[in-house]
């Protein structure tokens, strides 16, 4: 079912348009430069209006015009059977006139007074080719990413999950861009009262012009003022596939090539997709690795900068002389030179991206060791923080999900401040502060900590760690799914009867 700003299309109110609200609506029309509006086969023929930027050519000159040419001219009802195109509308609504003509479609009047006309559908589709993901690429599994077109990415979803029970709801947001989106879901395993919080916020939106799905995720987010993402961005047909089938819901965007997942949680956004195409073990020990390399990335520069400030007693003795002769020469405090090597590296990471592919990767290798190597000689920094610098960056880059990647880089600045302010006690009070917002911040509803709050040991199967898949037998407890059992039977492993002697 089709919904136009929260309204079934069938609630539109619709009127007959008089002939000075049609002339007025064509004067619109008549101004840009793309619009076309003729008659055909000669001057006792149809009117033929439309936008040439919008209709492909082709289908109308060897589809329609043939048609309209070879017979002579006939009612517009009678007409309209004669066309090999599905879909044909006869309307005398100004309104649905509107929408079609914008979306594609060739208008056909019998005289150019007629209320009546024929609204043919010729789109000029224009799509970008499915290929490889960008910010989602892994080495094992399937290599194909979502495209802007809406109908091409649900194609991907219908061919990964050919159930009935997979639901498309769409919508329309933007009251200029009128912008299709879909909401998916499989009926019977996802929680209706998600579904109804996300078609109700969804229903919310009164926003002018919606291009991007950021723009959505930004409106319907639980809080829009934390700097902690809460709905998942992917690009990955199977990821979303994989979701659904957990009682997720996703959200998709025509002109968009990524799509949103939730209800999610801080784990979430740290488990790579990949993860799942390798044993468990493995996977479970990538997993531990990102985790430990996030509160690397957060915390190495603050305890830097506490240690030296503050509690310098606590430096082992045989690392002491190395960080004496590193800081021997250098004129600032512990704390600006953590600001000016962090800095450093926030700009380099700008530039690199805004910049184009070839030139951006040279500029961040060359830059960060010319940039580094020079302050260090010049003693501006020392070359201990550089490494640990160095490090915290690269340790960021293991974030598989980009959103939480740019709140790990922002959130060690206020970690660096409360290092300078109270040392160890600052950290710790920053940390504080992190962890009350997380325990008050949800998805859709659901506890943005869990498995840790509240507190639920059977989800830890595929949080901190995955297990294998035969121990997930049930769908995550968060998700409060309709039907939470995905493993009905147990499977047994058969061995070999032979012996390994014979």
């Amino acid at each position: 079912m089709r919904f136009f700003n929260g309204k079934k299309k069938s609630e539109v109110i619709a009127f007959q348009h008089s002939s000075e609200d049609f002339q007025e609506l064509f004067k619109k029309f008549e101004e840009s430069s793309d619009f076309l509006t003729y008659l055909f086969p000669n001057e006792e023929g149809y009117i033929i209006s439309y936008f040439k930027s919008l209709v492909s050519s082709q289908q109308v000159h060897e589809q329609l015009l043939p048609v309209i040419s070879n017979q002579p001219k006939k009612d517009i009802h009678q007409l309209k059977s004669d066309f090999p195109v599905g879909d044909i509308k006869e309307t005398a609504d100004l309104n649905e006139i509107k929408e079609l003509m914008l979306t594609g479609s060739i208008m056909i009047q019998y005289k150019k007074d007629d209320k009546n006309c024929l609204l043919i559908p010729c789109v000029n589709s224009v799509k970008r080719q499915i290929s490889t993901p960008e910010s989602e690429y892994t080495v094992l599994g399937p290599k194909e990413a979502f495209v802007e077109s809406i109908d091409t990415n649900l194609n991907l979803i219908r061919n990964r999950l050919p159930i009935p029970e997979l639901q498309a709801k769409e919508f329309q947001v933007g009251s200029i861009s009128q912008t299709r989106l879909v909401v998916l879901y499989i009926e019977g395993i996802t929680n209706q009262q998600n579904i109804n919080t996300i078609m109700q916020r969804i229903n919310d939106i009164d926003y002018d012009t919606v291009v991007d799905i950021s723009f959505v995720s930004q409106l319907i987010t639980d809080n829009r003022n934390s700097m902690f993402p809460q709905l998942i961005d992917t690009e990955r047909p199977d990821h979303l596939a994989s979701v659904l089938t957990e009682g997720k819901i996703g959200i998709m965007l025509d002109g968009s090539p990524h799509v949103l997942i939730g209800p999610n949680t801080i784990i979430s956004f740290f488990s790579s997709f990949e993860d799942y195409f390798l044993t468990w073990n493995i996977g479970t020990s990538f997993r531990l690795i990102r985790l430990f390399a996030v509160l690397f990335s957060v915390l190495s520069s603050p305890l830097y900068v506490a240690v030296l400030t503050y509690h310098y007693q606590v430096i082992p003795t045989d690392l002491l002389p190395i960080l004496i002769s590193s800081r021997g020469v250098i004129p600032f405090p512990p704390i600006l030179e953590a600001i000016v090597l962090e800095g450093t590296i926030e700009l380099l990471r700008e530039a690199a991206v805004r910049l184009p592919a070839k030139v951006g990767s040279t500029i961040g290798i060359v830059g960060g060791i010319v940039i580094g190597t020079a302050a260090v000689e010049a003693g501006f920094v020392s070359n201990v923080l550089l490494m640990l610098v160095a490090l915290a960056a690269l340790a960021s880059f293991t974030v598989p999900i980009y959103q939480i990647s740019n709140t790990i880089r922002l959130i060690r600045f206020p970690f660096l401040l409360g290092a300078q302010l109270y040392g160890l006690f600052g950290i710790a009070l920053c940390s504080a502060f992190i962890l009350s917002h997380l325990l008050k911040l949800t998805s859709l509803g659901s506890p943005y900590l869990e498995p840790l709050y509240p507190l639920r040991i059977k989800d830890f199967k595929d949080s901190f760690i995955r297990l294998h898949f035969s121990k997930q037998k049930k769908r995550p407890h968060f998700l409060r799914t309709e039907n939470p059992v995905r493993i009905r039977k147990k499977t047994q492993t058969q061995k070999s009867q032979n012996d390994i002697d014979e």
